[in-house]
């Protein structure tokens, strides 16, 4: 039997193909977060190719074999590294795949004084992650009738 070897590696998310892939990912993800937190206007379900690229973000893959099964985006701004996505497709949940993606972004912060992180405030499993990964909630957001948000923190070691 052939071993499939997982491996996280970055992701180029200007090239057009990668960001097809990461969008191919992406979307089921976040359609599972929708139904949890009952509201289906959250802008990752709406991205495109083109927004992809545009965001900003660097992007990190996790890859079994050759196929890219979670992945985590991040802004840095100062000494505060802001996760804007991690996301692992439905078909590779419960795996240790977000938790790999998290310990490995943590592992690169060097020099950062914090992690920030914010999910649907509905979304109980992505809450409980994080809680369970040393984030402290923040704050909630109201963001309209539907929807809040919790705001989490994870202070770094220095």
């Amino acid at each position: 039997m052939k071993s499939r070897v997982s491996q996280i590696r970055y992701l180029d998310v200007t090239d057009e193909k990668v960001a097809d892939i990461i969008l191919k990912l992406q979307i089921p993800s976040y359609m599972v977060e929708a139904k949890l937190i009952n509201f289906y206007d959250i802008p990752p379900i709406k991205d495109t190719v083109e927004t992809l690229q545009n965001c900003g973000e660097k992007f990190f893959g996790y890859f079994i074999g050759n196929e890219l099964c979670g992945a985590i985006s991040f802004k840095v701004e100062g000494k505060t590294l802001d996760i804007h996505r991690l996301t692992v497709h439905p078909n590779h949940f419960r795996k240790g795949i977000a938790n790999q993606l998290l310990a490995f972004i943590e592992e690169q912060v060097e020099g950062m004084k914090k992690l920030i992180v914010s999910t649907g405030s509905e979304n109980k499993p992505a809450i409980e992650f994080y809680l369970q990964r040393g984030f402290t909630v923040e704050k909630v957001v109201q963001v309209n009738e539907q929807l809040s948000l919790t705001c989490f923190e994870k202070k770094m070691a220095k």
